[in-house]
C-alpha cells in the first residue's frame, strides 16, 4: 500500500496552477512542421515570428477599423506595405489584406 504525505500549503497552492491534462507540448506539433520543413535553426526562432505575425495582424485589423479616407491610416498603411514588401514578406504594395493573411512560414 502506498500512501503520500499530506501537501503542504505552498505545495498545495503551486499544484492548483498546474494542469495535467492539458501540456505545453501537445499544440507544438505545427510549430515543428515549420521548423523542420523551413529548417528554422532555433526554435526558439519560431516563436519570435508568429508574435510579429500577430503584431502585423492587430495592426492591420487597427488600420482597417479607421475611415478609408483618414490620412492617419493611409499613412502607416503605406508604411506598413513599403516595409513588409521590403522585407520579401508581402509579394506586392496593393493593399491591407496581404497583410492580414501573413504566416509564419512567409518569414
Amino acid at each position: 500500500e502506498w500512501k503520500m504525505r499530506k501537501l503542504k500549503y505552498h505545495e498545495y497552492k503551486l499544484l492548483k496552477k498546474v494542469d495535467f491534462l492539458q501540456w505545453k507540448k501537445e499544440n507544438a506539433l505545427r510549430q515543428t512542421k515549420v521548423v523542420r520543413r523551413y529548417h528554422v535553426q532555433n526554435p526558439e526562432d519560431y516563436h519570435k515570428y508568429n508574435k510579429l505575425v500577430g503584431a502585423i495582424t492587430q495592426l492591420t485589423h487597427k488600420l482597417t477599423a479607421l475611415p478609408p479616407a483618414d490620412k492617419v491610416r493611409v499613412r502607416r498603411t503605406e508604411e506598413l506595405l513599403v516595409k513588409l514588401y521590403d522585407m520579401g514578406v508581402i509579394p506586392t504594395k496593393k493593399n491591407l489584406e496581404q497583410c492580414a493573411k501573413v504566416t509564419v512560414s512567409a518569414f
